[in-house]
């Protein structure tokens, strides 16, 4: 690998209780694992205390594998508003963390992510774990959040070639 064309992306799954997080190197349209896994906060904990655990563990992720550029799942709307209030608090920790690092930072929808893995929108977790096993075959047994996370990541190096050929051709 050409280390000068090679963008190393961090993607992130946000969720209160566990957020998966994924690197991959890109080279031209080539995808490499670099690493991936969860954090957590503890469920008992008050909110604030678990936002900053949150952050810190991201942090550290962030500074020992100097990625690039970040992108984030965008959460849908929840029927419990409290929840969707946490989830919601979380997922600021988790735009935060990457963007005070000073990194670009992409957000995708959901069924976006789906569809740049699998090819459909709607697709389930189990698709979405398998098709990262496929597209990168040394993640070998990878969680859900953390495929979820390595998903996202996948879209983002996708999207921000084809954002970077529609520049380039202005």
């Amino acid at each position: 690998m050409d280390n000068s064309r090679i963008t190393r992306i961090i993607g992130l799954d946000p969720g209160l209780r566990i957020t998966g997080w994924g690197i991959i190197d890109v080279e031209g349209s080539k995808l490499f694992h670099v690493k991936h896994g969860i954090v957590k906060s503890k469920d008992g904990e008050d909110l604030s205390t678990r936002l900053v655990s949150l952050y810190s563990q991201l942090v550290d992720i962030i500074q020992q594998y100097s990625p690039q550029e970040a992108a984030v799942e965008e959460t849908f709307v929840n029927q419990n508003p409290l929840s969707a209030l946490k989830l919601g608090t979380a997922r600021g920790v988790v735009l935060l963390a990457p963007a005070y690092a000073g990194l670009i930072v992409g957000e995708y929808s959901a069924n976006k992510v789906k569809k740049s893995v699998v090819g459909v929108g709607h697709a389930d977790k189990s698709q979405v774990a398998m098709m990262v096993g496929r597209l990168l075959p040394k993640s070998g047994g990878v969680t859900h959040d953390a495929a979820d996370a390595l998903a996202v990541a996948i879209c983002h190096a996708h999207h921000r070639t084809f954002q970077q050929h529609v520049r380039m051709a202005q």
